[in-house]
């Protein structure tokens, strides 16, 4: 893969990295469950550690994250955070997982393309884990949620 199609993939990461970040905490301020808030907070702590991660890759390439996704995505982020925790806890967690799944498959589809840049191979291996952890945990509070109905 050229620099230009990894600069537009990571710009595509930062950008749904953001989205992420604002969503959670938007779900994580309107959810009463204390226990489910806490989770959302940090994990949109962990999407802003992936933030800055994709960050950094992009300036190593001597280029700067897209000012789009700094403007759109966090805007989106909360608007989708505020609807979707209107719809209780279970819809929420089922489209968070949605969400994950999308960030993990093309985490993967790009792992398989970059090449021999180790430390951005690292990079994305990590984040790709945490967004599997995310898709986990919420997925197991789905079922618990679910089977108490």
């Amino acid at each position: 893969m050229d620099t230009d199609g990894i600069i537009a993939k990571l710009n595509w990461f930062y950008s749904l990295e953001l989205n992420q970040v604002d969503l959670y905490m938007a779900q994580s301020k309107l959810v009463e469950d204390i226990y489910i808030s806490k989770v959302l907070e940090r994990s949109s702590y962990i999407e802003q550690q992936h933030v800055d991660n994709i960050a950094a890759q992009i300036r190593k390439y001597n280029r700067e994250p897209t000012i789009l996704g700094d403007i759109v995505s966090p805007l989106l982020g909360k608007t989708a955070g505020n609807i979707t925790a209107a719809f209780g806890i279970v819809p929420l967690l089922k489209a968070d997982i949605l969400l994950e799944k999308k960030a993990m498959s093309d985490y993967k589809d790009l792992i398989l393309k970059i090449g021999k840049d180790h430390t951005l191979f690292s990079v994305l291996w990590a984040n790709l884990i945490d967004e599997d952890l995310h898709t986990a945990w919420f997925s197991n509070k789905v079922q618990e949620l679910e089977a108490c109905r």
